[in-house]
């Protein structure tokens, strides 16, 4: 029985590289930490499925028990690492001692067969649990609690709903890795991981497309997206941003150099507001940004930080457009029509458009009117 079900996990395995290698969705710089995720899943199982061959008293297969047995103990705790790089693959550049653990293990789990540190298969090739087994354990659950911290970190960079679902899932594998731990011969920790890697694919794929390839922002599909779930009346803001004048920056400059300004306006966007604000390329040169915040004069001192940055760039030399900005506050307590306070908004920033056509220089830092629903 456990020989089918490891021969459906390994294909399953082999099914997703395909998808991993086809898919435009996902991120390139995902592919190899996935890859690796991969293969080090069909290693450890065929190290795992070896074990079960071998650890039926045969003295002859002894030899095999201890080699699949190391192989297994040194790799299963680089799991989680690789789905750590699967979305953060530059963390190892910042956290190396990450690896310390794993190197001890990899250590303790070699020198086992001489020593019982992590596991022993006695001369009756009867597999025993090492005497500092604790070590292997404490390791494993280092590394995987690793990965949910990092997942809350991307969490709070992207200020995106997904990371909820991605440390359900990290807790998910956590507890359905950590059945066999608790009893060997219930052999759940690689099925459980097979369907980890697959919804981690589909997490990815979704979280990746959620994405402006040019400027970094989320998109209009995510925008439109989180639009439509907002059904309650709670209270928020919604801030709508046009580039002034880009068209004459694309017909003065050429179509590459507006899309550089475009990046770079988008990059100051995104640094002048805080994680209370979520950040969207509406289309063209048009951004928009929601919140949770309602206080007038909280969400005008972001829009000043980000037009006195705008400022500070063009004070270095840089060819940057001035920014046009309106915004509409959501308080609550009635019936909630999103697409009637987007177009507040909209209103508000054409309104500040018309008002300062007329201004030669590029200070911008003029306070917009709001119109409070």
């Amino acid at each position: 029985m456990y020989i089918a079900t490891y021969i459906i996990d390994i294909t399953a395995l082999f099914y997703l590289m395909g998808l991993l290698y086809s898919s435009t969705a996902l991120n390139i710089y995902r592919k190899k930490p996935f890859l690796i995720g991969i293969i080090l899943t069909v290693i450890i199982i065929l190290s795992e499925a070896g074990t079960v061959f071998a650890d039926n008293g045969s003295l002859n297969l002894r030899s095999i028990n201890i080699f699949c047995n190391i192989l297994g103990f040194a790799l299963t705790p680089m799991i989680p690492i690789a789905i750590t790089l699967i979305f953060d693959r530059r963390i190892l550049r910042t956290h190396k001692l990450l690896l310390v653990p794993t190197l001890i293990n990899i250590v303790a789990t070699v020198l086992s067969p001489l020593f019982r540190f992590i596991f022993y298969v006695d001369a009756n090739n009867q597999y025993i649990r090492g005497d500092y087994f604790f070590i292997f354990i404490t390791v494993y659950i280092i590394n995987f609690l690793f990965l949910v911290m990092s997942t809350l970190d991307a969490g709070k960079k992207y200020n995106y709903p997904i990371m909820r679902k991605m440390v359900a899932l990290s807790i998910f594998t956590i507890i359905g890795t950590s059945i066999q731990l608790v009893d060997p011969l219930v052999y759940s920790s690689w099925h459980c991981v097979t369907l980890s890697l697959f919804l981690y694919f589909l997490l990815m794929s979704e979280f990746d497309s959620s994405f402006d390839t040019l400027t970094g922002l989320y998109n209009r599909a995510t925008f439109d997206k989180a639009a439509k779930q907002m059904v309650r009346p709670k209270v928020f803001s919604v801030i709508m941003l046009d580039i002034n004048d880009f068209k004459c920056v694309n017909d003065t400059y050429g179509h590459d150099y507006g899309d550089r300004v475009i990046k770079n306006v988008a990059t100051i966007i995104r640094e002048s507001f805080n994680k209370h604000y979520t950040c969207y390329r509406f289309g063209g040169d048009e951004f928009c940004i929601t919140s949770n915040e309602t206080d007038q004069e909280k969400i005008e001192f972001q829009l000043r930080t980000m037009t006195n940055a705008l400022a500070e760039m063009r004070e270095k030399g840089n060819l940057l457009p001035t920014v046009s900005y309106g915004y509409s506050i959501f308080p609550g307590g009635e019936r909630l029509d999103f697409y009637k306070i987007l177009k507040e908004a909209d209103d508000q920033m054409y309104h500040f458009k018309k008002v300062h056509k007329a201004d030669a220089t590029y200070e911008t830092t003029v306070s917009v009117s709001v119109h409070d629903i």
